[in-house]
C-alpha cells in the first residue's frame, strides 16, 4: 500500500456528505486477500437513509467479492469508535478477532478487537 490506512481513512473523511451533523468520518477496510476499500459517511435528510463510513467501505468490499475482513481503520477528528450497528455488520464478515483502529486529528490511535467492543455479538453462528 502506498498510503497508510490512516491517510486513506483521513482522505475518505474529506469526501463525506454530512450537511446535518457536520461530522466527517472516513474508514478503510482491509480484506483477507489484502485489498483495501474506503468509505465515508453519507447522510440523508430522512435520517434512516444515512449510512456510516465503515458500512460504506464494507459494502464496497462485499460488492467487489471480498467477504472476509482482516482489519478496519476509522478516522474522525475526535477519534470516535465505530457505532454499534457498524460493529454488528462487521460480525457478518469477520471473526471477533477483527482488528479495529480508530484515530483522531492529533495522531492518537486506539486499537481494539471486535469482540472487545461488541462483547455479546449476535453472529452468523446464531442463525445455524
Amino acid at each position: 500500500m502506498s498510503k497508510s490506512l490512516r491517510d486513506q481513512a483521513q482522505h475518505a473523511s474529506t469526501l463525506a456528505h454530512s450537511p446535518y451533523s457536520k461530522a466527517k468520518v472516513g474508514a478503510v477496510v482491509v480484506t483477507e486477500d489484502g485489498k483495501t476499500y474506503s468509505g465515508c459517511n453519507i447522510e440523508n435528510s430522512s435520517f434512516g437513509g444515512t449510512v456510516c463510513a465503515e458500512r460504506v467501505a464494507i459494502w464496497k468490499a462485499v460488492s467487489e467479492g471480498s467477504k472476509k475482513l482482516k482489519k478496519i481503520y476509522v478516522y474522525t477528528t475526535d477519534g470516535w469508535p465505530p457505532c454499534g450497528l457498524c460493529l454488528q455488520v462487521m460480525t457478518e464478515f469477520s471473526t471477533l478477532d477483527l482488528e479495529i483502529t480508530f484515530g483522531d486529528k492529533n495522531g492518537k490511535e486506539t486499537t481494539k478487537k471486535l469482540g472487545d467492543l461488541l462483547t455479546h455479538a449476535f453472529t452468523p453462528d446464531h442463525m445455524k
